[in-house]
């Protein structure tokens, strides 16, 4: 017998590979798919502004970046003794103003550059729900635990996230035309919000990514959510809260991810880089050992040989 509904999956056209240039955008489990091809040595940059979760948040983040907005005082505040924010994770908040000012402008920078670089944007949407600074009346990226009754809790239309979509797609299109932009949504379960009301979320999510996806105009959609709930559909394949993915699931997602999107010419290449990972993760017995020594050299040599042909990757 079968216990398992395995999703089918067919290669894309315009793979990655390790002359590609990619940066992801979202929510964290975006930062886990950077994870896996950071570890492989792709040429990839994840979440300068930290993890964002909602259509509107990012939209504002791709277009701030495009229009090289410079953050000053009015655009961040202080809290707990730290200065934060709304369009950033408070990874990026800082004990000096003036460090905040410069982590937000030089991600700005940053990200610019990736944007008219990238061969492939992937962004991975973790919620429709909102929240609205009532103070300024803005849609906020992170509210960096301000009480909630200083923000309105709104869900997005169908119609709002898609004409937020097709505005972040204009924008990648406008500076680089050939860009390939891979959706996909977030199988972390937001339960905070209730059950019914994630359900909802998500759905108004896909809908809006179904409306808008087009092969012929490098868009397309990747099912990680489909993959965790209808593939995986097992709390073995969860960690300890019961709403992210354990590492088990995260590696399957990633080997999807890997059978549609990255290039079959790339695979070799993988393997090498693998086998130097892992030899660089090795703890010897006896460090000083002559044999020891030779498998640092012989690692070295696997190593500036992969360089040499990929100057991007370092070890």
């Amino acid at each position: 017998m079968n216990f398992r509904t395995n999703i089918q999956l067919q290669k894309e056209r315009n793979p990655i590979d390790y002359n590609s240039k990619l940066l992801l955008i979202g929510s964290c489990f975006s930062e886990h798919i950077f994870q896996k091809l950071n570890y492989f040595k792709f040429n990839a940059t994840s979440n300068p502004f930290g993890i964002i979760f909602n259509p509107i948040a990012i939209e504002k983040l791709v277009t701030n970046a495009i229009n090289k907005k410079e953050y000053s005082e009015k655009d961040i505040f202080k809290l707990n003794e730290r200065w934060h924010c709304f369009d950033a994770h408070s990874d990026l908040s800082s004990n000096d103003k003036n460090k905040l000012l410069q982590n937000l402008n030089s991600a700005i920078k940053s990200t610019n550059k990736n944007l008219i670089e990238a061969s492939h944007v992937i962004i991975t949407l973790g919620t429709s729900w909102i929240y609205r600074f009532i103070e300024k009346g803005t849609i906020v990226g992170n509210c960096h635990k301000i009480p909630q009754k200083k923000f309105l809790k709104e869900l997005l239309s169908v119609k709002k996230v898609i004409i937020s979509l097709e505005n972040m797609i204009a924008l990648f299109k406008a500076i680089n035309p050939e860009v390939n932009i891979i959706f996909t949504v977030s199988p972390v379960r937001h339960l905070k919000d209730g059950f019914v009301e994630n359900s909802q979320s998500k759905a108004h999510l896909l809908t809006a990514i179904h409306q808008i996806i087009d092969k012929r105009n490098r868009l397309y959609y990747f099912p990680s959510y489909e993959i965790m709930l209808d593939d995986l559909r097992d709390y073995r394949f969860y960690n300890s809260d019961m709403l992210h993915p354990n590492e088990v699931a995260i590696t399957y997602i990633w080997e999807q991810f890997q059978k549609v999107w990255v290039s079959e010419n790339s695979a070799t290449t993988m393997k090498e880089v693998e086998t130097i990972q892992k030899g660089l993760a090795h703890k010897p017995f006896n460090p000083a050992s002559e044999q020891h020594q030779k498998f640092l050299l012989d690692l070295q040599q696997k190593a500036t040989k992969l360089q040499n042909q990929f100057p991007l990757i370092s070890f």
